[in-house]
């Protein structure tokens, strides 16, 4: 293990807006960063106990994003969801048996009606894949998870340092990536810098500098993540 999942962040062009769509949505608390930017804090643990960050950038959203959350429902449909501001793009029909959605600002993300006792909330974190059996077996070994297949296609990482959810899901597209993500996670480094994490076959895309105090790289799909120098201990 190299690194450690640490949070997931959404990029935004109204961070305020976005974050408390996703606030309501995930029963957590909107905190204002005072830097224009915002955080969605858990009111509980259990799944979803994760703060999400939500950045304000300046370009505008372009195409679908690769990386999306998987939701359980609290009840049987979406309509609280389509209250808050969601917007239906796709039902259960007979090739799926989820809804799929779009927040605010077009990113989509999936929900799926509750079953049995499961609680409801984030489960999955869901990112598109040429090759979903190689990107999770990257991640697993960046991160000390163990990889499961599926005859349908899809590969997971389960057990990952620092991971929030039941599965990272890697799911396979024809379509190669094309443009920056606007959802992403940050990992936390185990030593002192990325140099393990280039060696293991990331891309640095920027250096910390006077403006950023971490390093910015791609995995080899060229999904975008920010990598954290460990936290001092006390």
């Amino acid at each position: 293990m190299i690194a450690r999942f640490k949070d997931l962040c959404m990029d935004a062009a109204d961070p305020h807006a976005l974050g408390g769509f996703w606030a309501d949505l995930l029963d957590g608390d909107l905190v204002d960063t005072g830097d224009g930017d915002a955080r969605i804090d858990p009111r509980a643990a259990g799944p979803s106990a994760e703060s999400i960050w939500v950045n304000r950038v300046p370009e505008p959203r372009t195409g679908r994003t690769r990386v999306h959350l998987d939701l359980r429902l609290a009840d049987t449909g979406p309509q609280g969801l389509s209250a808050a501001g969601a917007r239906l793009v796709r039902e259960p029909d007979t090739e799926i048996d989820w809804w799929v959605l779009a927040d605010p600002e077009g990113n989509q993300f999936r929900a799926f009606a509750r079953r049995g006792d499961a609680r409801p909330g984030v489960f999955r974190l869901v990112v598109e894949s040429a090759d979903p059996v190689a990107q999770a077996s990257w991640w697993a070994g960046v991160t000390g998870g163990t990889v499961e297949t599926s005859p349908e296609g899809p590969a997971s990482v389960t057990d990952a340092a620092g991971f929030p959810w039941e599965r990272w899901v890697f799911d396979p597209v024809p379509e190669r990536k094309r443009v920056k993500n606007r959802v992403h996670w940050d990992v936390e480094l185990t030593g002192p810098d990325a140099t393990a994490l280039i060696s293991a076959g990331a891309t640095l895309l920027r250096e910390p500098d006077e403006r950023i105090g971490w390093w910015v790289l791609a995995d080899p799909e060229g999904n975008e993540f920010c990598a954290f120098r460990p936290r001092p201990t006390t």
